[in-house]
């Protein structure tokens, strides 16, 4: 078994730490969400290491305002912007469809958490629609881009949620059991761990990897249908004394290091939090660690099969 990878950076290291002295010139990313939250400082510190960086937001006027920023804080030349709107297949395959030439770094970063029952016109739940399967479209939609790169790496945000649950594949979209949100955000995040598995597997003569990460508590529009109470009463069940909440810049850190460090040079299909690759999950602890139907491979290859079958419906 490959050895755990482990770095000298730690929960409260930045984005910028992570990658001081890292040359991304001449490297091309994508950043899903990059206009909000911890995209913005994603991008900020992909572009000040010298990357191209595209914003691909639903709100492109919020993404000039943040690339106008970027901007102006990292001297980065190259901070674009460009529609995508993760629920939409055609939104994500015109601008799959658009992109020309090679792709260096993708990071799957957009998410919604915890939403009221809502579906997409597809009939899909929209959480799993939007941290899922548009992510699937976007990666495998852009796979001929990121082989021309030549060891391109896939970063798929996810979250210690996904401990909540593995995918119910007799029942993704709540069509036969009771809806409930966090059940719903979790199976969602175990799906972004799932991809990166078999994204590596499938892709490994093309020299991408991919990896998932766990980002930490950030307070950001994430929450935004999450109430003071809730979070108070999660912070109770995990046995908290209080919820330690990180910066974007924080947050943004182990991000950063799965796309541009040379520590996961060749690296692939695997879980990290805190910068730092993660630990079995031990049930009845912490919530901590990464589950093992999260990183289960033949989970990895029917959850793929299933969402190639929703998006060729």
């Amino acid at each position: 078994m490959a050895a755990r990878v482990t770095t000298p950076f730690t929960a409260s290291s930045t984005a910028a730490e992570v990658v001081a002295g890292v040359d991304l010139t001449g490297r091309r990313a994508v950043v899903t969400g990059g206009a909000s939250g911890i995209g913005v400082e994603t991008a900020r510190a992909l572009a000040g290491a010298g990357a191209e960086v595209t914003l691909a937001v639903r709100d492109t006027a919020a993404g000039e305002r943040t690339a106008e920023d970027i901007t102006a804080t990292t001297g980065g030349e190259r901070v674009l912007v460009a529609r995508l709107d993760l629920t939409d297949p055609a939104s994500v395959a015109a601008f799959t469809a658009a992109w020309d030439g090679p792709l260096h770094i993708l990071v799957n970063n957009a998410g919604v958490m915890a939403t009221p029952e809502t579906r997409t016109p597809q009939g899909w739940e929209l959480q799993f629609a939007t941290n899922h399967i548009g992510h699937f479209a976007l990666t495998t939609g852009l796979h001929r881009a990121l082989a021309r790169a030549g060891g391109a790496r896939v970063v798929s945000v996810s979250s210690s949620g996904h401990l909540r649950s593995p995918i119910v594949f007799d029942d993704i979209h709540f069509r036969d059991r009771e809806y409930e949100p966090w059940s719903a955000y979790g199976q969602s995040k175990t799906a972004n761990v799932l991809l990166a598995v078999e994204a590596t597997r499938r892709w490994a003569d093309d020299g991408v990897t991919a990896n998932a990460l766990m980002p930490g508590g950030i307070r950001t529009r994430l929450q935004r249908h999450v109430s003071e109470e809730q979070l108070e009463r999660m912070r109770a069940a995990s046995g908290l004394r209080q919820i330690n909440w990180r910066t974007p810049e924080q947050g943004a850190a182990t991000s950063v290091l799965l796309a541009a460090s040379p520590l996961l040079d060749g690296v692939g299909g695997r879980y990290f939090e805190d910068c730092q690759e993660a630990e079995p999950h031990r049930p009845g602890g912490e919530r901590r660690g990464v589950a093992e139907y999260a990183l289960d491979p033949e989970a990895a290859i029917r959850l793929w099969e299933v969402t190639t079958d929703m998006l060729d419906a």
